[in-house]
């Protein structure tokens, strides 16, 4: 796990450092970067400020004018694949591609219980929770479409590693739609029992057709030690 930095240049604003940076880099070209978003940091600052990853861009220019912006977001706990812009028209084409749904995810989560399948499709349409809940969600017959396919790893103990798949892009889908099988993803304080430990949720894989006549751009982000240490007291068995 990279190490927080505090920055001298705002009050509450932690950063990673050029170094920490560099070594979360999982990918670069001319268009975009994959980093490998470490848990527990949020990918922007928000209304209330506080440490955030975006506070860290300038350290990615590589040479161009302007700082890579987030192509789109991860929770503040989950960990894994996250991808930047490095320009304007560079954003543009990959909104349209996660717009589109032409990005594959595919995220690795630690649940608790064990679906009754080897394998399925969730379809349950997700809507706001209530307005004092900020993005926290809840499923309702009268939102919007949210389809997960998954697919069971490794089991243990009590506990099963699954391969998620969201199909559409809804704010916490994948926690909601597995708390909503009744097999919710291990320390969601939200969805869930937080336990002794922190979210398990990691962002694995993912797949960019970026380029026309080539092979999408594959990306894979390693088990981080948070979850690492989880898989192992689950006796859960997994490659990395």
């Amino acid at each position: 796990m990279a190490r927080l930095v505090v920055s001298l240049a705002g009050p509450q604003e932690a950063t990673l450092s050029e170094a920490e940076l560099s070594a979360r880099l999982l990918y670069r070209d001319a268009l975009m970067l994959v980093l490998d978003k470490p848990a527990g940091i949020a990918v922007h600052k928000g209304p209330k400020g506080g440490e955030n990853l975006e506070a860290s861009f300038h350290h990615l220019r590589f040479g161009l004018p302007r700082n890579p912006a987030l192509a789109h977001r991860l929770d503040r706990d989950t960990s894994g694949c996250l991808v930047l812009g490095r320009h304007h028209k560079a954003l543009e084409k990959l909104g349209l591609l996660f717009k589109q749904g032409k990005i594959d995810k595919t995220y690795w989560a630690i649940v608790e219980g064990r679906p009754e399948e080897d394998q399925g499709l969730i379809d349950l349409p997700l809507g706001r929770l209530d307005e004092s809940r900020g993005w926290w969600m809840k499923v309702d017959p009268k939102g919007q479409t949210a389809q997960t396919e998954w697919r069971i790893l490794s089991e243990g103990s009590g506990l099963t590693l699954l391969a998620l798949t969201p199909l559409t892009g809804r704010t916490h889908q994948l926690r909601v739609h597995c708390a909503a099988r009744g097999w919710p993803i291990l320390g969601d304080p939200i969805y869930g029992n937080r336990g002794p430990t922190q979210l398990q949720l990691h962002a694995r894989t993912i797949e960019i057709p970026l380029y026309k006549n080539k092979e999408p751009v594959r990306v894979e982000a390693r088990v981080p030690g948070h979850m690492r240490a989880a898989l192992e007291a689950g006796g859960l068995t997994f490659e990395d």
